[in-house]
């Protein structure tokens, strides 16, 4: 695999110091805009709209969707990326903090209004390397026409280099002819992704329709991906990679008892609001939430904010529906 894949990356190496991009064929596959939500950081949406302005393949529109940011963000746009210097990137000042879950519903509406073939999602502290789009249209063009995944995803790590445990994309393991295809071109058919760097053709919007709001935070992503790939066919592209710089490498176990809460409740709504899991994996995902619950309640000693948390999730799990 590892020589498959240096083999590919030096062909395209190759053709772009010839002049002749790797990414013709990718830009005859349609127009892209990137979805970016964001809220308070804007020192790292700065790096991460720099790194977007500077993609090997370029994106025809860069959506910023400013969730009720307090920190400045909004000026900081109007100043440093002001529509006259940057044509290109466009600004939604959202009235009130929607979550990740509303801003990406909002953005990737906008994008699909406004007629793109293909959203780019991805998080304010999500730094994009400058191949990461031409990457993953690359990975799309090695397949066959009327066979080509319609999600692609990155290789997400962290700061140090690592995998980023909060970002997994999961193997398919229910379509084996994929999977192996996907193998021999150097990817993986996927069951569910992130949006931490996630594109999606439009086709996929019409037939599945846009996250669900409601879930604020956590988990948003893992249904509406989940919801799609248990029909469609996606891979994750290694050789596509992005940097999340979270503050660490984090799981939900390490996560606040009031951010816990919305992985709780979430989770519940996925598994039993939701037709994203078949029946023999919502079994084995009720078992793993259940064992995660024990374990985040063990390592916080029971304390009441944690109790307080799991228990208000579990209640909202089970007695409200999520908003579509």
């Amino acid at each position: 695999m590892a020589k498959v894949m240096a083999g590919i990356q030096s062909s395209v190496e190759a053709a772009r110091d010839k002049g002749d991009a790797p990414t013709t064929a990718a830009a005859a596959a349609g127009r892209v805009c990137v979805v970016v939500v964001t809220y308070n950081r804007k020192e790292l949406l700065r790096e991460c709209l720099r790194a977007l302005l500077e993609q090997s393949r370029p994106v025809e529109q860069i959506l910023v969707v400013n969730n009720a940011s307090t920190d400045g963000t909004e000026d900081t746009l109007a100043r440093e990326f002001s529509p006259k210097e940057f044509p290109l990137i466009r600004v939604m000042h959202l009235p009130k903090n929607v979550g990740g879950a509303g801003g990406f519903q909002q953005g990737m509406r906008r994008a699909y209004e406004e007629g793109f073939d293909w959203v780019w999602v991805m998080d304010d502290d999500t730094i994009a390397e400058p191949d990461s789009l031409a990457e993953l249209f690359a990975a799309r063009e090695r397949f066959e026409e009327g066979r080509r995944p319609c999600v692609m995803a990155s290789k997400v790590v962290w700061t140090d280099g690592s995998l980023h445990y909060m970002n997994p994309s999961w193997v398919k393991l229910s379509d084996l002819e994929n999977l192996y295809a996907s193998i021999q071109r150097s990817t993986m058919s996927i069951r569910s992704t992130t949006f931490v760097s996630m594109l999606l053709h439009r086709d996929v919007i019409n037939r599945y329709g846009l996250p669900i709001a409601d879930y604020f935070i956590w988990g948003d992503d893992t249904e509406y991906t989940a919801r799609v790939l248990r029909h469609e066919f996606g891979v994750l592209v290694p050789a596509s990679r992005v940097v999340h710089k979270t503050a660490k490498n984090y799981t939900a176990l390490d996560a606040a008892p009031q951010k816990y809460y919305y992985h709780v409740r979430n989770a519940i709504w996925m598994l039993t609001r939701s037709d994203a899991w078949s029946g023999k994996e919502r079994v084995r995902h009720t078992v793993g939430l259940l064992r995660s619950i024990w374990i985040y309640l063990s390592l916080s000693r029971f304390s009441w904010p944690s109790l307080r948390g799991v228990g208000s999730g579990l209640r909202d799990g089970l007695m409200r529906h999520p908003v579509r």
